[in-house]
């Protein structure tokens, strides 16, 4: 992939993960109010029909919402997803640019709630919906 197929803004992600490491390259911007997450989706990315996997769809879409409720709240907090739904409207193909925009409705002492789309090319493929549980950061050693 070159740089060139990569959306202005966009930049590789910093906050890799064990799950998400086979499906990099992972990009994200980061905006006043969330961490957006981008991707250009390749055969890693698809199910036996050969477009995105719903499994993909669904953890690039908690791991934005999380990472963007935690942005909101200055990095003070862990998150912990406790609950997600999500609804797929359409399927994202290979070579498509997918985006995860979050939206953070509220945050709170114990509970972060946020929303978000996905989209490939632009078009809608699928939106969901998150809680979080607020779980204070330990101090570091």
């Amino acid at each position: 992939m070159m740089p060139s197929d990569i959306p202005e803004g966009f930049e590789r992600q910093t906050r890799p993960s064990p799950l998400t490491d086979p499906w990099e390259p992972i990009y994200s911007k980061q905006t006043p109010d969330a961490i957006i997450l981008g991707l250009r989706l390749a055969t890693a990315h698809t199910n036996a029909r050969g477009f995105a996997h719903g499994g993909l769809i669904a953890a690039m879409a908690d791991k934005a919402m999380g990472h963007s409720c935690g942005h909101k709240m200055r990095g003070a907090y862990s998150l912990v997803t406790v609950s997600m739904s999500i609804d797929f409207i359409s399927s994202g193909q290979i070579g498509q640019w997918l985006v995860v925009e979050s939206e953070v409705i509220k945050t709170g002492g114990t509970l972060c709630f946020a929303q978000c789309r996905v989209t490939a090319d632009g078009g809608l493929i699928a939106r969901a919906n998150a809680t979080f549980r607020v779980v204070k950061k330990d101090p570091p050693p």
